[in-house]
């Protein structure tokens, strides 16, 4: 048999983890397995480097001499007691067949999970059924308050119960509406993806809101009462007087509602835009610099 990189055969690094090694077995094993794909050679062959790979990786000792000694690593005792390093020159005979077949008891747990063993009988691989992915596009008002929905999918009406506060980019997972099972196994799931981009009011970050509020210079210099509008409707809000272009304040509590946290929301903050008066008539133009000169 050719040398084989067992590095390779897994689709992983040398700096890979005990765990990394597990889950590229698993997913190697999955998808070569001779019950997958019978009559097969090449995937019985590729099945059979794997298995192999996964022996030597999994075991700290044998990975440790495989990574010394390469395609020698059997040798490695005999190398070792002989006080020799790695052999250099002529082409090593040591790689030797993997003589394990597909019903031994080399398989892991995992194998006899995923296809199951009688005896006398053929074993058929059970599998999950496809997951099916879906974008839903909503209003940043539509989700300030839980709300049903019904979907279709593939023919399927899917009510949905959509909670307050949901993220853009969140993604929910619905058991067993994906595609339908291989073998009985079970089916699939639904994976919807939500995209709610900010309102022309609004924008979110979190669980709080910002918006731009405008306001006279009249109001800004002299201070009043102004009414602002909110996701939960209108308040009623004192601007001080000398109020500055760009000044922040914090409604608290009149953000966005807490993803299910019921009565838990984020802060409201208002930033004040001043809009200088324009078209101004003469008599205007003269106030404004008689206030001009007594600044002076």
């Amino acid at each position: 048999m050719a040398f084989i990189d067992y590095y390779q055969a897994l689709g992983i690094t040398k700096s890979a983890t005990d765990k990394d090694i597990k889950a590229a077995y698993r997913k190697m094993a999955r998808k070569y397995h001779p019950d997958v794909n019978p009559n097969d050679k090449d995937a019985q062959k590729k099945f059979q480097e794997i298995n192999e790979a996964n022996e030597v990786l999994s075991d700290p000792e044998k990975r440790k001499k495989y990574d010394q000694y390469g395609k020698d690593w059997k040798h490695a005792d005999q190398f070792q007691s002989q006080g020799q390093g790695r052999p250099s020159g002529g082409r090593s005979t040591g790689q030797q067949d993997y003589t394990g077949s597909f019903s031994d008891q080399n398989f892991s747990d995992f194998f006899s999970s995923m296809f199951g063993k009688s005896s006398g009988q053929s074993r058929q691989a059970n599998f999950k059924g496809q997951d099916f992915n879906a974008e839903l596009r909503l209003n940043l008002r539509d989700v300030y308050t839980t709300q049903k929905q019904t979907i279709t999918v593939n023919g399927k009406n899917i009510r949905l119960t959509i909670p307050a506060g949901i993220e853009n980019g969140q993604t929910i997972r619905i058991k067993g509406h994906g595609g339908q099972g291989i073998n009985g196994g079970p089916a699939g799931d639904l994976l919807i993806t939500f995209s709610i981009p900010n309102d022309p009011e609004f924008k979110r970050v979190g669980n709080d809101l910002y918006k731009n509020v405008e306001i006279d210079l009249y109001t800004a210099v002299l201070g009043a009462e102004i009414t602002v509008d909110t996701m939960s409707g209108k308040v009623k809000l004192p601007v001080k007087p000398e109020t500055q272009n760009g000044t922040k304040v914090k409604l608290k509590g009149k953000g966005f509602p807490v993803y299910k946290n019921e009565n838990q929301f984020g802060d409201l903050y208002i930033t004040y835009t001043v809009k200088i008066p324009t078209d101004l008539s003469e008599k205007e133009k003269e106030l404004f610099k008689e206030l001009s000169n007594l600044r002076k």
